[in-house]
């Protein structure tokens, strides 16, 4: 008899371990079942701001397989708009409601794959049913801020709430529409997920591109006017505004794993083990943006929902569903994005996280160029490294440049992953010519000035 998995949600987690789990078991080996509440499967959360501007088509653009094909080719079960209400361990079944059609259904499995994802983080004064507010978490919600953007009265003004990647990437898209757009970020500075110095120099991009940025101001509350959001409250009083972006960032989605007495970490994720099992629990497993993963830095628990670890855990979980072996090893919270040209990316530890997780460490800021000085287009590129004293392991690093910038990143997170010391990465042997890179490529700078600062410090 066939076993049976269950996958709950169906993006790119919960489908890219149905996917390994179907290539390794056969049609009658394996029964899979995928119960996904929104209107797509497999899609990229990350292109919507990019469909937002103008710059890409959407949403079919954004969707690398679409429920058909996981019928047809993958013979899984998709049912879409259906959200699980109930985990029932004990008599290992769950239970969905159709939420176009009306009513529930129940189906038991031998496996289960819990891939619910992240929630949006929505204070109280966000809820309204005013017109005009929008999250930005799934290819819906890009689907309802382009209608709304593309509807009379057409928008003049934008707020968009928070500054993490989603705030910023948003209010770039918004200017691209010709909006005007305010930023207001309750922190000193938008960016939060790089050192205050390199923040600063995205701000400057940002203030450049004609986005106003109101830092170190809470949002207290929405005003609306005839059913449409009209003004965002501030403690400086009302912000005139035709439509709002949250961009308050997300947690993960683990209210109904803790309903079912799935253990949930420190950062409010589901705990898991390397093979993506959750603990104590035979045939229960969960992966994606819901789970927390071990930092291999700090050696702390932490959350960092990206797309890129959703799709490595998912894969993980899918080949051990399969009957393989693999293991996934955790994250050092690599990222990169944009501002117009100006490119941001980060590894590892900023300062504050060093600090909390007790290392003695030296900061080094470099300054260069992304290409060789005399060769046309040559722009500026900062490089900021973080190290332990005294051994000089890499902590963390960030940049923050032009063209060429965001992906050096990756150089840097090679060496953080291996354990490299700053002296080990003056002799790496990085990729030279005039038009992608000075003779000393800036990382390289910036690892000679880290090693420098250590010797300084400890004559």
């Amino acid at each position: 008899m066939a076993q049976r998995l269950i996958v709950i949600g169906g993006d790119a987690a919960g489908m890219s371990a149905a996917s390994q789990a179907r290539r390794r078991r056969g049609r009658d080996d394996l029964e899979i079942t995928v119960f996904e509440r929104g209107h797509f499967t497999s899609y990229s959360a990350c292109g919507i701001p990019y469909w937002i501007s103008g710059l890409v088509s959407g949403p079919e653009a954004l969707i690398a397989r679409d429920p058909e094909t996981f019928r047809t080719e993958y013979a899984m079960d998709v049912r879409m708009r259906h959200e699980v209400t109930t985990i029932d361990l004990e008599r290992r079944e769950v239970v969905a409601r159709d939420l176009d059609g009306g009513g529930e259904v129940r189906e038991r499995f031998d496996e289960l794959m819990y891939a619910t994802g992240a929630v949006p983080v929505k204070p109280g004064w966000a809820a309204t049913d005013a017109g005009g507010v929008f999250g930005m978490q799934t290819l819906d919600d890009g689907a309802a801020l382009r209608e709304w953007l593309d509807a009379e009265p057409r928008p003049r003004r934008a707020v968009v709430v928070g500054g993490g990647y989603i705030g910023v990437e948003i209010a770039e898209a918004l200017i691209q529409r010709g909006l005007s757009v305010t930023l207001v970020e309750a922190g000193t500075q938008p960016m939060s997920t790089v050192d205050p110095d390199m923040g600063e120099l995205v701000a400057e991009a940002m203030r450049g591109l004609g986005i106003t940025i109101r830092a170190g101001l809470p949002v207290t509350g929405l005003e609306e006017r005839d059913g449409r959001v009209s003004a965002v409250v501030t403690a400086e009083g009302p912000m005139p505004t035709d439509v709002v972006v949250l961009g308050l960032g997300v947690r993960p989605n683990s209210a109904l794993a803790a309903a079912a007495g799935l253990p949930i970490g420190t950062t409010g994720g589901v705990r898991v083990d390397r093979r993506m099992r959750v603990p104590g629990m035979p045939g229960i497993w969960a992966a994606g943006d819901c789970v927390e993963t071990l930092h291999r830095v700090s050696g702390m628990p932490v959350h960092v929902p990206l797309g890129t670890h959703a799709n490595k855990q998912g894969r993980v979980a899918g080949i051990n569903i399969g009957g393989g072996y693999a293991t996934f090893a955790g994250v050092i919270g690599t990222a990169v994005t944009k501002v117009c040209d100006l490119e941001v990316g980060r590894t590892g530890l900023r300062e504050g996280e060093a600090e909390a997780a007790g290392f003695d460490f030296v900061s080094v800021i470099a300054e260069s160029t992304n290409r060789a000085g005399y060769y046309p287009g040559a722009r500026p590129m900062t490089v900021k490294l973080i190290a332990e004293r005294p051994n000089g392991r890499l902590l963390g690093a960030q940049i923050v440049g032009w063209s060429e910038a965001a992906k050096r990143i990756d150089a840097l997170a090679v060496a953080l992953w291996n354990g490299m010391t700053v002296d080990d990465m003056t002799a790496l042997d990085l990729g030279y010519a005039p038009p992608y890179a000075p003779v000393w490529d800036p990382v390289l700078i910036a690892a000679r000035k880290a090693v420098d600062a250590l010797s300084a410090l400890d004559r």
